[in-house]
């Protein structure tokens, strides 16, 4: 019986997969997948030939056969390596190459003999491509093939670079990468325009001769192409269907990358549900989304025709769910996101009392407040909380190379006028513009371009911060250590950044946080600093002050909340939005083309305006009052 409950939900999905609670266990469990392979080759005195790919994903892995290799024996010298892909053209030493990525995070680490190594050489001649991919082909074929492939999947469905419109049957060769591929990219090589436009990539019918494939995706991102991939028919659009035609493949995902697939997002087409509120308010959300009717519209029959007859038939009649479910999320909406005085609070997403609330609002970067949050964080001064905003990095690393000299000149310019000695100033232009005219993609600034790229963005964060209505003491700079070394791999966390998030905290003790809950932008820095502010709440939890401490989640530029996970939604009039993009305004620097702009063309202010007004809309829909904009939060419940 339970194979049969598992296989009918799973039903939708036309190749295997298994689904982690998290990225750290999933890689543990690919990895002892690997080692158990070599050591089994090790007993037979046979070689282990590994398929391996690069990018994020298979980072957790590496590491893993890394501490099995140092602190379990496990060894590397009957391994055989063919790496996936390689950038063309890239120069091995460059660090944006996979045979430094390798290195660095592999090959360094443990015995393998790098005569064993294969990495597609991407220092070839045009002319000599097509010969090296044949001998490439030959190489695996002579030594029997590949044992295990693992593979990552880029947002256009792509594996290795196999872009949209691969062929099943190709072999390696040399390919042209996809603009949303190099926009990906870009963080690694310091802007898209410094990312090569083309790649030598084993092919998918090179891939489908494995005898064992492991494709991994990791983190909400991947949600919808792994959905696709999945679920999806088969076509040259998603190359990554291709792999439902192989009887050795498998998927191994976690919790968020599965997040779209059937049986998670939509568990009532595929199975019996417990039918918690949480679940409810989905549901019936998703069913008022696809039939296009408000909530206090919907009818038995639409509940039954739609995988909900469950649902109608235990917590019926229907018109009493739509009710209930209305009232909840009418209930989420307020124009007083610290609290209304004096007020009944049973229903409303915030406390009344106390009623003048002390407020911390951290921005990982120093525009994250303003574009995610601006309006609330104006209402919440107007409204005469004590609010303070804690920006927990510098965000040098997002600022043009120009305009740090720019700002210099204008130093150097103004002490001219004023008779300063500028001699000092004079010999730091100079490094800098010697510097910049050879910077080589991603190479990290000097310590004067890096102070001046975040003095630059603080002089912004100070003045979007007063506008919004806050006095200078009440406006922080952290310049978290994790952060502060120019690259855009960042390092690990660290006790400073822990230590310094609780003293702050311990001086304010708020009633309220604001935090970034958005863990899709580019650079990674927004999951790292939320992690940073847990950490420190959970050592404060001992606190007397904390009891009384609720943290709220809050999205910005790049996604926004599902409607069922809105807890606290804050309407805008159309006068907040435009001071809202006012505020945003003051951060120059990130505006027209920001350095680092994800896979959205639009400014941030543009983006922050159209994703609220999408709230707003969202909202209209279900029968809620119809407003210009709404800004959505969702409380984590931290003890």
């Amino acid at each position: 019986m339970a194979r049969l409950n598992l296989l009918e939900e799973t039903r939708f999905e036309k190749l295997p997969v298994t689904v982690y609670p998290n990225q750290q266990i999933a890689a543990k469990n690919v990895a002892r997948r690997i080692a158990d392979l070599i050591i089994r080759k090790q007993k037979s005195n046979e070689i282990a030939v590994l398929g391996l790919a690069t990018g994020v994903t298979p980072i957790g892995v590496y590491e893993e056969l890394v501490r099995l290799h140092k602190e379990e024996g496990l060894s590397f010298k009957n391994v055989i390596t063919f790496n996936l892909d390689e950038y063309f053209p890239m120069r091995p030493t460059s660090s944006q190459s996979y045979v430094a990525f390798m290195k660095e995070n592999l090959f360094d680490h443990i015995d393998i003999n790098m005569d064993n190594v294969h990495v597609p050489d991407g220092t070839l001649s045009i002319e000599q491509i097509p010969a090296y991919c044949l001998e490439y082909e030959k190489k695996i074929s002579s030594y029997g093939g590949l044992d295990l492939q693992i593979l990552g999947i880029g947002r256009t469905g792509h594996i290795g670079f196999n872009e949209p419109g691969s062929a099943p049957n190709s072999g390696t060769r040399l390919v042209t990468l996809d603009d949303l591929t190099r926009r990906d990219a870009s963080r690694d090589f310091g802007g898209k325009e410094n990312v090569p436009t083309k790649a030598i990539t084993m092919g998918i019918g090179t891939i489908f001769k494995a005898r064992e494939i492991i494709l991994m995706a990791w983190n909400r991102k991947k949600a919808q192409i792994i959905k696709k991939a999945v679920e999806g028919e088969m076509s040259s659009d998603v190359p990554a269907t291709y792999l439902q035609l192989s009887e050795n493949v498998e998927f191994v995902l976690d919790q968020d990358a599965a997040a779209e697939l059937t049986r998670f997002d939509t568990p009532w087409l595929v199975k019996d549900c417990v039918w918690d509120d949480k679940l409810i308010k989905k549901a019936v959300i998703w069913l008022s989304n696809i039939l296009g009717k408000p909530i206090l519209k919907l009818t038995e029959e639409d509940y039954n025709n739609h995988g909900m007859a469950e649902l109608a038939t235990e917590k019926g009649p229907v018109y009493n769910i739509n009710i209930h479910i209305f009232n909840k999320i009418q209930h989420t909406i307020t124009g007083w996101p610290g609290g209304k005085a004096n007020a009944d609070d049973s229903q409303r997403p915030e406390r009344a009392v106390p009623d003048k609330k002390r407020i911390v609002i951290f921005s990982p970067h120093p525009d994250d407040d303003v574009i995610s949050m601006g309006g609330t964080f104006i209402r919440l001064v107007d409204q005469g909380h004590d609010v303070h905003v804690a920006y927990q990095t510098s965000g040098n690393t997002a600022v043009w190379d120009d305009d740090a000299l720019r700002f210099v000149e204008f130093i150097r310019d103004f002490g001219k006028s004023v008779d300063m000695d500028i001699t000092k100033i004079e010999e730091i232009y100079s490094d800098m513009r010697s510097f910049i005219e050879s910077k080589q993609p991603n190479q990290v600034d000097t310590k004067e371009i890096q102070t001046v790229k975040g003095l630059i963005r603080k002089g912004e964060a100070i003045s979007g911060a007063r506008f919004a209505g806050l006095t200078d003491d009440h406006i922080h700079f952290m310049a978290l250590p994790f952060y502060e070394k120019g690259k855009t791999q960042k390092n690990p966390v660290s006790e400073d950044d822990i230590l310094q998030t609780m003293d702050l905290l311990r001086s304010i003790k708020p009633h309220q946080i604001f935090a970034a809950g958005d863990f899709a932008d580019p650079h990674g820095t927004h999951k790292v600093c939320f992690d940073i502010i847990i950490a420190a709440l959970d050592r404060l939890k001992n606190e007397e002050w904390i009891k009384d401490c609720w943290l709220w989640m809050y999205r910005g530029a790049w996604h926004e909340f599902e409607t069922h996970e809105i807890e606290m939604a804050v309407p805008l009039s159309p006068q907040e939005v435009e001071r809202k993009r006012y505020a945003i305004f003051k951060h120059q620097s990130q505006k027209d083309h920001p350095v680092f702009p994800g896979d959205d063309s639009r400014e941030f202010w543009l983006r922050a305006e159209d994703r609220t007004r999408e709230t707003a809309i969202a909202y209209d829909k279900l029968g809620m009052a119809e407003y210009e904009a709404m800004e959505a939060f969702v409380r984590y419940r931290f003890i």
